[in-house]
């Protein structure tokens, strides 16, 4: 409504307005004026109040596809798991930049092909605003270099297979602390600091034919071996394998004081079952990924045959990292109580490793994000993270093992939680 039809509108119904032509021009310039001065006042606000009213709204998507189905569904559930609590919690503080966070999952049912497929659709077509990684050094290698080709940064949860960091990639990032040729240092370490007369003196390496969970085995073997350990025994056998008898059988025959497996999961539930069904338990046995399934692995194999059982690890739910507490009990309120298995602290550590470098960039830009990450080490509840230019990490994992129901960490010292190790390792139950 204009100055002048105001004026009219105040006049009594029926009359004409006795206002004086000139008089009305004065009116309108008046309240052209008055428009001007808002427009002015609109002009002159201050940078952070119209940063403010500008602030995106947008959610700020990160793309991930993980292995919900297929022989990886177990430790794919469990980084989903990870992931999603890491969103909750950094939703519950306002986001990233500013943006609450969703996340874009796919099921790439443990194929390769298939999690090639996800990442192309996930960067070039729904245009993520960032990608985080899947499981295993299977699905990741090919997962990674899709996110090379396209410049993106590719934080792994799961994946040190030493062929990852061979091909010169400047994208990519492993969020846990060492490659797998080096998961075994800490327990090699272990099995030196015993006196020589409690040291085994033979040994039995079965292990799945995986990319990661075989570098972990096959360099336990060289060290060993170098210490004077015989080997009776040494087998790389199908991921898809289900049936242990004939393995366990193999081994048994042969009594190796220790028996270390390559596992992922299943099978180390699998071979554990098989040996108790042949009544025949070594003094040390040592498992890959498998124990540190949490209350899965104790719900499988039984909660007494867990006792003394030995994995490297890269995470405790008792450390007392920044974050570490609130997680655990995050997660426990979110799955009816449960600890968190590695595989969801690896998760939720990758997006924790993605979060500070974008947050410290300020942006989405991809190559700041990365030029950010190798020079900085950002704090996980892993604790802190470096790394190579390859994209390898530069630290060390902790030596775990199942203790009266409990997982507690032996080694290294300083990040023991406790003095006691179970050793020689009690029979079946």
């Amino acid at each position: 409504m204009t100055a002048s039809s105001s004026a009219r509108s105040l006049a009594p119904s029926g009359t004409r307005s006795n206002t004086p032509r000139r008089h009305r021009r004065i009116l309108n310039l008046t309240a052209v004026a008055a428009v001007g001065v808002m427009v002015l006042a609109a002009c002159g606000t201050k940078p952070s109040d119209k940063a403010a009213a500008a602030a995106p709204t947008k959610p700020l998507v990160v793309g991930i596809s993980l292995p919900l189905t297929g022989d990886f569904s177990q430790p794919g559930g469990e980084a989903k798991r990870g992931y999603e609590v890491w969103k909750s919690m950094v939703n519950a503080k306002g986001g990233v930049l500013g943006r609450q966070v969703e996340l874009k999952i796919t099921d790439d049912a443990s194929n390769q092909d298939t999690v090639v497929s996800d990442y192309t659709k996930l960067i070039t077509q729904d245009k993520v605003d960032l990608v985080l990684g899947t499981f295993s050094s299977l699905l990741n290698y090919p997962a990674s270099a899709v996110a090379e080709k396209n410049a993106m940064v590719f934080v792994e949860p799961a994946g040190g297979a030493p062929k990852m960091f061979d091909r010169g990639f400047k994208f990519l990032f492993f969020a846990q602390p060492a490659t797998a040729p080096h998961q075994a240092d800490v327990f090699v370490d272990w099995i030196k600091s015993l006196p020589e007369s409690e040291r085994p003196k033979t040994a039995a390496y079965p292990s799945q034919d995986d990319p990661f969970a075989a570098p972990v085995i096959q360099s336990m073997q060289k060290q060993l071996e170098a210490l004077g350990v015989k080997t009776v025994f040494s087998s790389l056998y199908p991921a898809d394998t289900t049936n242990f008898q004939t393995i366990a059988s193999a081994m048994a025959s042969k009594k190796p004081d220790l028996i270390a497996q390559g596992a992922v999961f299943e099978d180390g539930v699998g071979l554990v079952r098989s040996l108790k069904q042949l009544n025949y338990s070594p003094k040390i046995l040592f498992q890959t990924s498998a124990p540190g399934n949490a209350s899965q692995y104790s719900d499988a194999v039984g909660m007494a045959n867990t006792e003394g059982v030995f994995y490297t690890v890269s995470w405790n739910e008792k450390a007392k990292t920044p974050l570490n507490p609130e997680f655990v009990a995050a997660y426990a309120k979110a799955y009816a109580g449960a600890i968190p298995a590695e595989d969801a602290a690896d998760a939720f550590a990758a997006a924790q490793i993605l979060q500070a470098a974008t947050t410290a960039v300020g942006s989405v830009d991809q190559t700041k994000i990365r030029d950010w990450l190798h020079a900085n080490a950002p704090q996980t509840i892993l604790g802190p993270l470096s790394w190579e230019a390859t994209g390898a990490p530069k630290g060390q994992f902790l030596l775990a093992q199942w203790q009266s129901g409990k997982v507690d960490v032996v080694g290294p010292a300083d990040a023991a939680t406790t003095t006691t190790v179970v050793n020689p390792k009690p029979g079946w139950k």
